[in-house]
């Protein structure tokens, strides 16, 4: 760390944001000081990224209400360009990377490095790119494309490109929410050398865990306020300080009470084997065997790799992989399901651990997007029963506690945790007997978190079953009766959640691979 202290970087006063019909922001103050890590902490659409966006200036100076200063003066940015100008530079959630230019081309995309007769010096810039790849610790070719690496080497490509431009404050909204732990770790640990390096830096993110371990200080914003701001180094700081603040009360357990009342067998799948889609003779699937029972949370926990969205994606349907070998079986009745139309017929649900691309049609409002799995059930004779569809993502917006003001807003207009909600309504509209959810809290807040814990309890107490899969432990085993664990593409045990721990799902998730049988 290298605050100097009372002095600020950055200083942004009374920020009031406003859009049609919502106040986003309300007499918003933060202050950043000068070679620190700040955190920025609150439930989703609580104005974390509008505020980041007013800085940034992708909403423009005179679009809100405010002060803004800058290394000790008042700065106005008419667009994003104005503000890296001045060394702020944000690195979205969304990461803006083009898959099919190299890494060296995005890196400097819009700032490219010319030679004679305005001509782009490839020489120069691979070089400069190989230099700042090396400090990020990326050992990928300048010329390697972007859809070639995975998203934690795009997230430090990313870092690489903001300090192509000479970056003073770094921002970055949720950098690893789709990272792995060691992917995550790793740019943690980039983060902190690049503070040595005089890089101040702006973290927004739901991982409190993450935000106790790195942050030198913590602003927490609800409901479009500055709530307050904590020094990490205060003992009192702790992460259910940082909750208390989020969601304006004290969450005494992370995880809602449930009392299980497990029935019959729902689901069954034995020796489900499975190839990869492209490459034949690769086995990513084998022999899979798993039941889900009535009122039962399952959960299935494994390492980046394992073959966890492959499982599930290949039973939904057969919508992944080149089926092998295997059998499912609903209420004891053996089913095939070659099509995803064939899996919800047979009373299956998957939501996608990819909201944005696979869940959602973000251009599309609510509305269609909660009937849009279960058509058949307003229809007749071909035609959707508008007034039917309308109450019906209407009812789950109440029932599931949406923030919208209306079913009629588009989808990509909601917040992480909402979009969540709109996909959890499309699948309990097609009324499955099992629910299996990918990543179900991936990206959102604690608060929102809660809520979604609740909505899968109030299935499995309607005697629905619900299978989860979930990189976070402490997640599955809070919410689940029973956890499954997954190794190079095979089982290698199941744990009733009484006799589980962190260390021993570990153990099991980590089993070699001529041992993981």
């Amino acid at each position: 760390m290298n605050v100097a202290a009372g002095e600020n970087i950055l200083e942004m006063q009374n920020i009031t944001k406003t859009f049609p019909g919502v106040k986003a922001l309300t007499d918003v103050t933060l202050e950043v000081r000068r070679g620190e890590i700040h955190a920025i902490c609150g439930e989703n659409g609580a104005g974390k990224s509008t505020l980041m966006k007013v800085l940034s200036g992708v909403y423009p100076h005179g679009t809100y209400d405010g002060k803004i200063l800058f290394d000790g003066q008042e700065v106005s940015f008419s667009s994003i360009n104005d503000s890296e100008d001045k060394g702020i530079v944000i690195i979205h959630q969304e990461l803006a990377l083009i898959p099919h230019l190299s890494i060296a081309e995005n890196m400097y995309l819009g700032n490219e490095r010319r030679g004679r007769a305005g001509l782009i010096d490839w020489h120069q810039t691979n070089a400069e790119a190989r230099a700042l790849m090396q400090r990020v610790g990326l050992k990928e070719q300048p010329i390697t494309k972007i859809g070639h690496i995975g998203v934690g080497k795009q997230q430090l490509v990313e870092i690489a490109k903001a300090l192509s431009k000479d970056v003073k404050l770094l921002i970055l909204d949720e950098p690893t929410a789709a990272l792995n732990d060691t992917d995550s770790e790793h740019l943690l640990g980039l983060l902190r050398e690049l503070n040595d390096s005089g890089v101040t830096c702006i973290i927004i993110s739901h991982k409190l865990n993450e935000i106790a371990n790195i942050a030198d200080r913590t602003t927490i914003i609800r409901d479009g306020q500055t709530i307050e701001t904590l020094d990490m180094s205060d003992p009192g700081s702790n992460q259910d300080r940082i909750i208390r603040g989020m969601v304006g009360r004290d969450l005494e357990h992370r995880y809602p009470e449930r009392t299980p009342d497990i029935g019959e067998e729902i689901l069954r799948v034995e020796g489900w084997t499975v190839n990869h889609p492209t490459q034949a003779d690769r086995r990513v699937i084998e022999d899979a065997s798993f039941t889900v029972h009535a009122g039962e949370v399952v959960g299935i926990a494994g390492l980046m790799g394992a073959g966890r969205t492959e499982l599930a994606m290949s039973i939904f349907g057969r919508s992944w992989g080149r089926y092998v070998a295997g059998e499912t079986f609903i209420h004891g009745k053996k089913v095939t399901m070659r099509s995803v139309d064939d899996a919800i017929e047979a009373g299956l649900a998957y939501a996608t651990e990819d909201r944005k691309r696979y869940g959602l049609n973000l251009i599309d409002d609510i509305r269609h997007n909660t009937s849009a799995a279960a058509l058949d059930k307003i229809s007749s004779n071909g035609w959707v029963n508008g007034l039917e569809e309308l109450k019906r993502a209407n009812d789950y917006r109440k029932s599931l506690n949406t923030k919208t003001p209306s079913v009629l807003s588009l989808v990509g207009k909601l917040s992480g945790g909402n979009q969540q909600k709109v996909v959890l309504a499309k699948w309990l509209m097609s009324e499955p007997e099992v629910l299996i959810l990918d990543e179900p809290t991936r990206g959102i807040d604690v608060g929102a978190k809660y809520e979604i814990y609740t909505i899968i309890n109030r299935m499995v107490a309607s005697g629905k079953g619900v299978l989860v899969i979930s990189s976070e432990l402490p997640e599955l085993l809070g919410i689940c009766d029973r956890i499954y664990t997954l190794a190079f593409g095979r089982i290698t045990g199941e744990v009733p959640v009484a006799d589980a721990t962190q260390e021993r799902l570990m153990a099991l998730m980590t089993m070699e691979k001529e041992t993981a049988r």
